[in-house]
């Protein structure tokens, strides 16, 4: 659609030839005698782009321009301006019009001058409503949460969203880490900064200070020309450093100086450049035994530890899965075009007492799926058993203590070495398979003299 004008000049007959050109390009006109009426007009129906003459009885141009009431997309005013007073024109623009033309008008140069503004209206108020959208998907009343466990996550996230504070989010695999870190940046006052998201295991380990810091001209060989760091384009945003257990021990020392110091210097570069950004890191490991072992700066944790969110696993808010299930129902059955509309209570038992190692993640993806290759528009029990895998929980009531008695502790040595050898050697992925925490599945090998000679991604 063509932007609506709004065309003022204190001159009738000038207001009628350019109205007469722009009607006849398919442009919806609007008039006004003076910028008084005017803005009583665009407090009425806002106009998409202003057209207004810069010597005008009562309030000029530039005047107007500045009484202009502004929306989330500000429309653009082009002044028209007489031969002598060009200099008057050029301050406008300075001001915050967007172009100039001189009288008399040429039809060519009006037409060109409307067409870029309309295009500026077209992509302003497309990155208007993309970034609303991003804001909506990532609101705080839109994160599921109806089990306790979430909604302490989420009265906690409200705390800190209005704050500069560094975050540390904690959550297995798939829990959701990047959705919270994104939910606290879109609900700051930092929203309509950069968002930078960072993979610290996929960065290769040469490449770490380059890609967070950048480098200079000639810092080194290939480097034609300058290049910002991850860190400096944040600049006024929020960096997520996900997966921050295996930040590079090189790279910890200068991620603890950029936040003392609150500067950065590119590689080769010899000044520092002042930034302000908000740091949120994530990890799925036991990062106070990664401290221990010597692995992670213990400076650095507490800096990054200044506040910490630990989010639960998607088998202990089995309150929160009825609604993600109706969530994604909606999601994919609307992006595949799928007839899908809801969810047999067969399959939705099975959703609610599979245990989700891989939890949000695995949720999400089971869904996709299910729905991808369903055929009516109900969610079958065998739509979604086929990727679950399900396996019934050993019950222990059922387990019959021997005569003559057990070594408890040879058999849950033994349990420990079966978990190993059933994720090949990766302790995380071990002690979830037995239901225990990182930190308390360490103990237990250093207890019995277990060794692992695979170390965890």
């Amino acid at each position: 659609m063509k932007p609506v004008i709004m065309v003022v000049d204190d001159e009738p007959l000038q207001r009628e030839i350019i109205q007469t050109i722009l009607e006849g390009e398919g442009y919806q006109v609007e008039t006004a005698a003076s910028g008084h009426e005017a803005l009583a007009l665009m407090k009425k129906a806002p106009a998409d782009l202003v057209l207004t003459d810069l010597k005008m009885t009562g309030m000029d141009g530039i005047e107007l321009l500045t009484a202009m009431p502004r929306g989330v997309v500000p429309p653009p005013v082009i002044i028209v301006t007489a031969h002598g007073t060009i200099d008057s024109a050029v301050e406008a623009v300075r001001n915050g019009a967007f172009d100039y033309l001189t009288k008399p008008l040429d039809k060519t140069r009006l037409l060109l001058a409307v067409r870029k503004a309309g295009e500026r209206v077209a992509i302003l108020s497309e990155n208007a409503r993309l970034k609303e959208e991003l804001y909506g998907r990532f609101r705080l009343e839109g994160i599921i949460a109806r089990s306790p466990a979430m909604r302490q996550v989420i009265a906690l996230l409200q705390k800190v969203a209005e704050t500069s504070s560094t975050v540390m989010v904690l959550g297995e695999s798939g829990s959701g880490k990047e959705l919270v870190a994104r939910a606290i940046h879109y609900n700051s006052p930092r929203r309509s900064r950069p968002f930078t998201a960072v993979n610290c295991a996929a960065i290769p380990e040469a490449l770490f200070e380059n890609e967070l810091f950048g480098h200079e001209t000639g810092a080194y060989t290939g480097a034609v020309g300058r290049r910002q760091g991850l860190v400096e384009a944040s600049d006024g945003g929020t960096l997520f450093l996900d997966e921050i257990g295996d930040l590079p021990m090189a790279m910890q020392s200068k991620l603890l100086r950029v936040l003392q110091d609150r500067e950065v210097r590119r590689i080769g570069g010899k000044e520092s450049i002042r930034i302000d950004v908000r740091i949120i890191t994530a990890t799925n490991k036991d990062l106070e035994g990664e401290v221990e072992k010597g692995a992670f700066r213990e400076d650095l944790f507490y800096r990054l530890n200044v506040v910490t969110l630990d989010l639960p696993p998607l088998r202990e808010r089995r309150e929160d899965i009825v609604p993600l299930v109706e969530f994604y129902l909606q999601k994919f059955s609307a992006e595949f075009g799928r007839p899908v509309r809801e969810v047999s209570p067969e399959a939705m038992r099975l959703l609610i007492e599979h245990r989700w190692p891989g939890n949000v993640r695995q949720l999400a993806a089971v869904m996709e799926r299910a729905i991808l290759l369903s055929d009516g528009p109900v969610l079958t029990r065998d739509d979604v058993a086929g990727r679950l895998q399900a396996r019934r929980p050993v019950d222990p009531s059922r387990f019959e203590l021997p005569e003559d008695g057990l070594d408890l502790e040879a058999f849950e040595k033994e349990m420990i070495r079966k978990a190993l050898h059933r994720t090949g050697g990766m302790a995380t992925r071990a002690a979830r398979l037995l239901h225990m925490s990182y930190k308390a599945f360490l103990y237990r090998m250093e207890k019995f003299g277990i060794k692992s000679d695979r170390q965890d991604p």
